[in-house]
């Protein structure tokens, strides 16, 4: 399985369960994935942790009034077919309450973050 979506699968499922945080394995797409997400508010920690001599990525969830921050992800890019968005194809996600991550030339950035910086590039998810 795409180990990103795998990470985006144990987040949703884990607020979702009402869990304080979530962690898997380690890598530094994961983690940089992770500060972007943390820099747009859906996360509230990040921490890399060794546990059995394995390095592991440990996430906190984000709750509003005891609900959960992230409800749903839909996976854009897949290892099967990726997806490139241009500059003026970047939108807003379910009217602004959503995000748009994207794997860009200047790193992992929010679809918001990428339209400032002027670049475009794959679209790995979109997260409410």
């Amino acid at each position: 399985m795409d180990s990103i979506s795998n990470m985006l699968i144990m987040m949703k499922n884990g607020s979702l369960a009402g869990k304080e945080s979530v962690s898997f394995p380690y890598s530094k797409i994961k983690n940089a994935i992770a500060e972007c997400l943390k820099k747009e508010g859906y996360v509230s920690s990040v921490s890399k942790k060794i546990k059995k001599d394995q390095p592991v990525l440990e996430l906190g969830l984000v709750y509003t009034d005891e609900k959960p921050k992230i409800t749903e992800v839909e996976r854009i890019s897949k290892q099967s077919k990726r997806v490139y968005f241009r500059m003026r194809d970047i939108h807003r996600v379910r009217n602004g309450s959503g995000l748009l991550v994207l794997s860009t030339p200047k790193g992992i950035l929010s679809g918001k973050d990428a339209r400032k910086e002027q670049v475009g590039g794959e679209a790995l998810f979109r997260i409410w």
